[in-house]
């Protein structure tokens, strides 16, 4: 899909230079489609996640039982649940608790067996996400972007850890953004127009 969106995008902007005449090189456009590429292909996931939002999630993460199930309570802005054939002092409701008390990211927690997490967290920075990942020590094979929400799962301990990261797919496109935006300004500084 990259290579055929920065195709398509020289194309345009090689038209785009042809009809307003400017002063660039075949070289210039080139860089130009190379550098613009990941911006374009951001603000075209910004309208797929629009959609995606609409659409119901499914949580495919963990196996788990009925929600009607569950005994539910909410600490911190924090919803916790957990299922009453699972002890309250078991590796996985206390790695939940734990984390609950030290982390404002946290938005959901789910114990659905004594050694399964599924936890769902708001980073306010990929530098947080980054730190959930390395605590977690969530193997990088399983990390998939679903639209704005970036999954993985690893081990603490002897729990498995089910994360979700909720608006991590909005903060890689801004980054992305940020980086394409730094690399073009530093290319045309000084250029005439």
């Amino acid at each position: 899909m990259s290579r055929d969106l920065q195709h398509r995008l020289h194309t345009r902007v090689d038209l785009a230079v042809k009809v307003l005449d400017l002063p660039l090189s075949a070289e210039d456009i080139e860089r130009l489609a190379v550098e613009l590429t990941p911006a374009v292909k951001a603000i075209l996931a910004e309208g797929a996640d629009t959609a995606a939002e609409l659409a119901p999630i499914t949580y495919a993460v963990a196996e788990t039982a009925d929600p009607g199930e569950r005994c539910v309570s909410e600490w911190a802005g924090c919803t916790s649940a957990i299922h009453p054939d699972v002890p309250e002092d078991c590796p996985a409701a206390l790695l939940a608790l734990e984390l609950r008390r030290v982390q404002s990211d946290m938005t959901y927690t789910d114990v659905p067996r004594p050694a399964d997490l599924v936890l769902t967290v708001r980073p306010r920075t990929l530098r947080a996400w980054e730190w959930w990942l390395q605590r977690l020590s969530i193997d990088t094979d399983t990390v998939e972007r679903l639209g704005r929400t970036v999954t993985g799962t690893g081990r603490y301990g002897e729990v498995t850890v089910h994360l979700r990261g909720d608006n991590v797919g909005a903060l890689l496109d801004d980054e992305a953004a940020q980086q394409s935006a730094a690399r073009l300004s530093g290319a045309f500084a000084g250029h005439p127009w």
